[in-house]
């Protein structure tokens, strides 16, 4: 450890950015601090990713017992009590394990809020200073909140994941993966709900032919969308709420759930003071995740990034700088093919370059039925479709998938099958 400084790298932030490359860092030798001001592990194991799969297992599985109920004997629902309790118990030791396995591997981790002084010094909840000579950015992401009146009224993706009691009505305010997905759960659950989108496209960044057949199942199952809802205001009445939108069009809910999005969590940070440049899609970096102050960089989903914002990108951003940190490699990072899935019912999966970017590029452009292929034949599967993107030599540059299997796919006819692993285990 550099006798300069308490540590040799110091973390802000505990969550994938951080956890996956710190500890062996630190097995390295090199001297690791985290600071952490909620739960270390951060949004994936405690208020995101594991939370919603838990939740979301029992979904599945209503789904498949639908299809096989002339197999299967008696009806299946969904106790949203016991869904939650199962949940905490998954991700209630989280924290515990992810500090442990910090701490065994030498790093010394340490709660509360860290502000920067300058460049290697951050305050901790304002009476304690620690420096190192660098500094790491991983404070992720937090949810945007709209800017109208009567927004406090709303609650966010953390509110929802610890509902202990499912509202009769449930409006979600945004149509991206996290509105999308709660509206999938809730609907499945029993609750009656309504998704209102800002514009007249759900899940833009995804195949729409399989994201309108997402769409038409949850219609079928009585999930209202409206399009081009521009939301005015949300007002109390009573035990209810009102939705203000449109000219004069009033919608009235038992809960709100705005998922307008993700921002970064760059807020009281001291970067402003410092002069760490960032902007509204998060803090500036080159090609070694270096900011533009010299010792300190950034990980994982607070950074400003063309790779999506998914544990696997933050996964390996985290491991890139143990590598760098550790004098293992000199090399700017090389992002490997990252996987995004959205855990409708069907799932939505999609590796490499997009459908539409392959038809730009004249591509060839395979499209695949998957429901008579054995696999998806087992569980009775009804919408099971991928397409695939060829170069114009015939490399598979990118595909996407919709079945219930999509987030673990290997389709057929791809040669050497490229499997879409997601999985967010700490």
């Amino acid at each position: 450890m550099s006798a300069k400084f308490d540590f040799d790298v110091l973390y802000i932030g505990a969550g994938h950015g951080t956890f996956d490359g710190a500890a062996p860092l630190a097995q390295t030798g090199v001297s690791v601090g985290v600071v952490e001001s909620g739960l270390v592990g951060g949004t994936c194991p405690n208020r995101g990713c594991n939370a919603k799969i838990a939740l979301d297992e029992p979904v599945k599985m209503t789904r498949e017992a639908q299809r096989m109920d002339d197999i299967l004997q008696g009806n299946i629902s969904i106790d949203w009590a016991k869904n939650m309790e199962h949940k905490q118990e998954i991700i209630d030791v989280l924290p515990a394990g992810l500090t442990k396995r910090l701490e065994d591997a030498g790093a010394k981790v340490m709660h509360g809020h860290a502000k920067f002084v300058d460049n290697h010094t951050v305050l901790i909840d304002d009476d304690k200073k620690v420096t190192a000579e660098k500094i790491v950015i991983s404070t992720g992401l937090k949810s945007h909140r709209l800017d109208i009146p009567g927004t406090e009224l709303a609650h966010d993706s953390e509110d929802f994941l610890n509902l202990t009691k499912l509202p009769e009505h449930i409006t979600i305010i945004g149509s991206g993966y996290i509105g999308m997905e709660f509206a999938t759960i809730a609907n499945a659950a029993g609750s009656k709900v309504t998704v209102m989108l800002h514009s007249d496209k759900v899940l833009r960044d995804f195949y729409q032919p399989y994201v309108e057949q997402v769409v038409a199942d949850l219609k079928e199952r009585g999930v209202q969308f409206i399009k081009n809802s521009d939301v005015q205001s949300f007002e109390q009445k009573d035990n209810s709420y009102q939705i203000h939108y449109g000219k004069d069009e009033t919608l009235t809910t038992d809960w709100i759930l705005d998922a307008t999005g993700r921002i970064p969590n760059v807020g009281n940070l001291g970067l402003d003071e410092i002069g760490v440049k960032y902007d509204k899609t998060g803090v500036l970096v080159n090609d070694y995740l270096q900011t533009n102050i010299e010792n300190i960089y950034a990980s994982g989903d607070v950074i400003s990034s063309n790779q999506p914002k998914v544990t696997p990108a933050a996964y390996f951003e985290s491991k890139y700088l143990m590598s760098l940190f550790s004098g293992q490699t000199t090399d700017p990072i090389k992002f490997p093919v990252i996987p995004t899935v959205v855990f409708t019912s069907p799932r939505i999966a999609q590796a490499g370059i997009s459908v539409d970017e392959g038809k730009k590029k004249g591509y060839q452009i395979s499209e695949n039925d998957l429901a008579n292929y054995w696999y998806y034949i087992v569980d009775k599967e009804p919408i099971a479709h991928s397409t695939q993107i060829h170069d114009k030599d015939g490399h598979l540059v990118g595909v996407t998938e919709i079945s219930d299997q999509a987030e673990d796919a290997s389709a057929p006819g791809m040669g050497a099958n490229l499997v879409v692993k997601v999985h967010c285990e700490p």
